[in-house]
């Protein structure tokens, strides 16, 4: 190791003092901070720790240290939605108290219901209808922009259907039916049969003799929820099957499993989780977006 009596004699003039370390000859400079700021940086410090004395700072096991000042930004957004709740009160209870039909007759009204429904189902609904409320057919969940509606797409029917929902355990009032799982009671081929004269009355390719048979097939077993020609029934939840809009799929394969094993999609009751004016408000945005009756 170089000494420093050694490497004293290698500084340039001029050169500042060194630290008095030595690394293999390497000498280190005592460079100094500058005063500013060596004064910002302990500024900082202060700065931070009057921060946390005043302000919720310091996570605990089950919340933040409150500060001397109290501040909180959960009050200061509480507040922001109670001063927006304080002037929409009227639009509020308008929409909840107004006839559903008479809800496009006021303008003001109807703005405020289409906007507050975009929100609740963009929070609530998009889930599983979709942002754009298309559905996805693969899970089962209903395009809410066409015009067939299981239990019916008035205003009205709407209301009843978000507000009970259908098939849950929640709600006694539930939308509910139940599809036979016909794979227990017909045959392979009179399944097979059946799904030819449903895609036949739906517009698709068929096997004609198939679907002969099967016209008789669903005489038996299908009219009494579907209709004579396969129109569906709001009241009991049974989809047309003569138009080319499937909750499912209406490919042979879908339709087979669909005959063989049914469906029985759920949708939650929002009644207990959604105020009534937000019930009304989303019904009236999803009724018009195209498809409502």
């Amino acid at each position: 190791m170089t000494d420093r009596k050694d490497t004293a004699s290698n500084r340039a003039p001029g050169d500042p003092e060194t630290t008095g370390h030595v690394w293999d000859g390497i000498e280190e400079f005592n460079n100094p901070l500058p005063r500013w700021w060596l004064w910002v940086f302990y500024l900082t410090i202060i700065w931070a720790l009057g921060y946390t004395i005043a302000y919720p700072a310091w996570p605990l096991i089950e919340r933040a240290t409150p500060g001397l000042l109290g501040y909180s930004t959960r009050a200061e957004v509480a507040k922001d939605i109670a001063a927006v709740e304080a002037r929409n009160a009227d639009l509020v209870a308008r929409l909840e108290q107004v006839d559903l039909a008479a809800i496009a007759d006021d303008p003001a009204l109807s703005s405020f219901a289409n906007q507050a429904g975009a929100a609740v189902f963009r929070t609530w609904c998009a889930q599983c209808h979709g942002a754009g409320a298309a559905g996805v057919q693969a899970a089962g969940y209903p395009n809410l922009r066409d015009d067939d509606w299981l239990w019916g797409g008035t205003l009205d029917d709407i209301v009843t259907t978000v507000r009970h929902g259908i098939r849950n355990e929640d709600d006694p009032d539930a939308r509910f039916s139940a599809m036979p799982a016909f794979g227990t009671i017909l045959s392979e081929d009179e399944i097979a049969a059946v799904v030819q004269h449903v895609r036949a009355i739906s517009g698709q390719s068929a096997d004609a003799a198939l679907a002969a048979t099967g016209a008789e097939v669903f005489a038996n077993n299908c009219v009494a929820c579907h209709g004579a020609d396969g129109g569906g029934n709001p009241l009991l939840g049974a989809p047309a099957l003569n138009d080319a809009i499937w909750l499912y799929g209406g490919d042979v394969a879908t339709l087979t499993e669909t005959v063989t094993n049914a469906r029985a999609g759920v949708m939650p009751a929002w009644s207990g989780r959604l105020a009534e004016a937000e019930v009304r408000a989303v019904a009236s945005y999803v009724h018009g977006l195209g498809g409502g009756q």
